[in-house]
C-alpha cells in the first residue's frame, strides 16, 4: 500500500489515541455525572484538579453526595481540604449525618476537627447516640484500712465545640478513677460505700470532670464493687514485723556489746595472771638474793617454807569439808 492509502488509517488511529488520552486526562465520565446530579462543574475545573494533583473523584462524588443532601458545599472548600491532607469524604458524611440530626456543624469546624486528628464522623455519631465508656477495677481504701474496688461505667457525650485542642477518653477515666478514690478514701468504712454505692457517682458527678475535654458526663454508673484486702491489718501486721526486727537488731547490739565485755574482762584477767607469774618467778630469785647477801637467814627460809605448807594445807582442808558439805545436801 501506499502512503496515500495509509494516510486516512493514519489519520483515524491519531485520532483514536487523542481521544484516548483526553478522556484518560480529562474526567469526562465524572463530568456527566455531576452534570446528571445537578452539580455544576467546568470540565476546565476538572482539568485543573489534575494539574493540582487532585483525584477529582476525591472531591466531586463528595460534593454531589453533599448537593444530593442539600448542603451548601462549595468545590474550592473540598478541594482545599483535600490538598490539607484531609479526609474529604468523612468530612462531608459528618455534616451530611449533622444535618439530619439538627446539630450545627459548618464545613470549616468539620474540616477543622479531622484535620486535627479526630474523626469527625464518629463525633457526630457519638453526639446523637451517647457512648458508654467502662472503667478498670478502682481500688480505693476506706478509713477502717479495708480495701473497696468499684468498676464504673461512664456515658458521654461528644461535645463539638471542644474536639479541637480537647482531652480524650484518657482524661475522662482518670479523673473519674481519681474521684472515685478520693470518694472511698473519705468514707468511714467500706460498709458504707457497699450500702450505698450511688454515693460514689452522685459526688464524682458533680466534681465537673469533663472540663477541658471533648466529651460530656452524661451519667457515671457504678457497676460492681467488690471488698480487696484488709491494707490496715497488712500495714499494722508489717509494723509489728519491723519493731521486732529493730527490737531483735538492738538485743543482738546488746549481746555483742557485752560479749566483746566480757572477752575484755577476761583479756585483762589473763593479764593480771600473766603479771602473778611473773612476779611468782621473781620470788627464789629474790631469796636467794637474800640469802646470799645476808639478808635472810637460813630460819628465815624455813619459817617462810612452813608458812606455805600450812596455807597449802588448809586450802585442802577447806576444800574437802566444802566438798562433804555439797555431798550432804544432794
Amino acid at each position: 500500500m501506499t502512503l496515500t492509502e495509509l494516510m486516512p488509517l493514519i489519520i483515524i488511529a491519531v485520532i483514536l489515541i487523542a481521544v484516548a488520552i483526553l478522556f484518560t486526562f480529562v474526567p469526562v465520565a465524572l463530568w456527566i455525572s455531576a452534570l446528571a446530579a445537578g452539580v455544576r462543574v467546568s470540565i476546565f475545573t476538572l482539568i485543573g484538579m489534575r494539574l493540582r494533583r487532585v483525584v477529582p473523584s476525591r472531591v466531586i462524588n463528595p460534593l454531589i453526595k453533599a448537593h444530593k443532601a442539600g448542603l451548601n458545599v462549595k468545590t474550592n472548600q473540598l478541594e482545599s481540604h483535600y490538598l490539607a491532607g484531609g479526609n474529604v469524604d468523612r468530612v462531608v458524611n459528618a455534616l451530611i449525618a449533622a444535618h439530619r440530626a439538627n446539630i450545627e456543624l459548618p464545613f470549616e469546624r468539620g474540616a477543622a476537627i479531622d484535620l486535627a486528628g479526630r474523626n469527625v464522623l464518629e463525633a457526630v455519631q457519638m453526639s446523637v447516640n451517647p457512648k458508654v465508656i467502662e472503667t478498670p477495677f478502682i481500688a480505693g481504701i476506706a478509713m477502717n484500712g479495708i480495701e473497696v474496688k468499684a468498676l464504673a461505667r461512664i456515658t458521654v457525650r461528644a461535645n463539638i465545640d471542644r474536639l479541637v485542642g480537647g482531652a480524650g477518653e484518657e482524661t475522662i477515666i482518670a479523673r473519674v478513677g481519681e474521684g472515685v478514690v478520693s470518694t472511698i478514701g473519705s468514707s468511714e468504712s467500706h460498709s458504707r460505700v457497699l450500702e450505698n454505692p450511688d454515693t460514689i457517682s452522685q459526688t464524682v458527678l458533680s466534681k465537673g470532670l469533663d472540663s477541658g475535654t471533648a466529651f460530656e458526663i452524661l451519667s457515671i454508673d457504678i457497676a460492681d464493687v467488690d471488698i480487696g484486702k484488709n491494707i490496715g491489718a497488712i500495714l499494722q501486721t508489717d509494723q509489728a514485723e519491723a519493731d521486732k526486727n529493730i527490737a531483735q537488731a538492738k538485743a543482738e547490739e546488746r549481746r555483742a556489746m557485752a560479749v566483746a565485755q566480757e572477752q575484755e574482762m577476761v583479756a585483762r584477767v589473763q593479764e593480771m595472771r600473766a603479771k602473778v607469774v611473773e612476779a611468782e618467778a621473781d620470788v627464789p630469785l629474790a631469796l636467794a638474793e637474800a640469802l646470799r647477801s645476808g639478808k635472810m637467814g637460813v630460819m628465815d627460809y624455813m619459817n617462810y617454807q612452813n608458812i606455805g605448807a600450812d596455807t597449802e594445807m588448809r586450802d585442802t582442808i577447806g576444800k574437802l569439808t566444802k566438798d562433804s558439805k555439797e555431798d550432804d545436801q544432794k
